[in-house]
């Protein structure tokens, strides 16, 4: 039996990932209180095994943050069961909550007339540490948005029925800021710039002639080749220990020539020796 635990902070795709999990085949129940897991994994899960083969719950700051603090030993009873129990923590930029609030006219559930929208994110993200720290996979929606977000639940959790580890390689610009889902981050800015050539700037490292401008830089071949003998040495010590998925970030300047050519390369590397390869490209989106 395979039980999800989606939780995180509101306003960051939690509700999209039940959507989307429920259409991939999972039973959903949204804002279940921790101190009723014991009793819904007994009577429920472990009653009607088919009905609850793949099971998503949501948890978020509406339980009393008390029933968090103890959250570590409802995970501990949940695994005890036997049951695949995996923790995907949604979350995203502050400012990036502040604007969706203000574009929904949604109230967050931790608001009164004396704790404003900036304090209660702060509140919030305080109240789910415990849950957090137990994170199978965490997810930033900062400049993601719906169709991304569904799109990636299905690729990485959905439709994933192999028990091999899930590898994202993602490319993005520094000057937007480092991704904070990222396992792995690695710089590319020490490497020839594309974008200093006229004729390549407005171009990608998804199209030939910046392919053709790369490929011929020794700088390039050697980081490739010492990030590919890292992940080839680690991967398997991360599978190991029982880690589904892993995120390696791939960084340049403004994340559109020389990252988006090393994650593609890393993708197409490793796509033969694992089942489930994901690739994204921030900036480009």
């Amino acid at each position: 039996m395979k039980l999800l635990i989606v939780s995180g902070l509101s306003g960051s795709g939690k509700s999209i990932v039940l959507d989307t999990l429920e259409d991939c085949g999972y039973y959903c129940i949204d804002n279940l209180p921790v101190t009723l897991l014991e009793s819904f994994i007994n009577q429920v899960m472990l009653v009607d095994h088919k009905t609850y083969a793949k099971t998503a719950i949501g948890i978020d700051a509406r339980n009393q943050s008390e029933s968090l603090i103890n959250f570590s030993e409802s995970l501990e009873l949940i695994r005890n069961r036997q049951i695949d129990c995996q923790i995907i923590f949604m979350q995203a930029e502050e400012a990036t909550l502040l604007k969706r609030y203000s574009e929904t006219r949604r109230r967050h559930p931790l608001t009164d007339l004396n704790v404003p929208l900036r304090e209660a994110l702060k509140i919030e993200k305080e109240i789910l540490t415990p849950v957090a720290r137990y994170a199978s996979v965490v997810i930033d929606t900062s400049r993601t948005h719906v169709h991304q977000l569904r799109e990636l639940i299905r690729e990485r959790i959905g439709e994933r029925e192999t028990r091999h580890i899930s590898l994202q390689f993602q490319s993005f610009g520094f000057k937007h800021g480092v991704p904070l889902d990222a396992d792995f981050v690695f710089d590319a800015r020490s490497l020839p710039n594309p974008y200093w050539i006229p004729e390549l700037r407005g171009l990608t490292g998804k199209d030939q002639p910046v392919l053709d401008f790369l490929q011929q830089q020794d700088l390039v071949g050697e980081l490739f080749d010492d990030i590919a003998d890292f992940l080839t040495r680690w991967i398997p010590r991360f599978e190991a220990e029982g880690r589904s998925y892993l995120t390696v970030a791939v960084g340049c300047t403004g994340g559109q020539h020389r990252s988006v050519y090393l994650a593609d390369a890393l993708a197409r590397q490793f796509k033969g020796s694992f089942t489930n390869v994901i690739i994204r490209h921030r900036e480009l989106q």
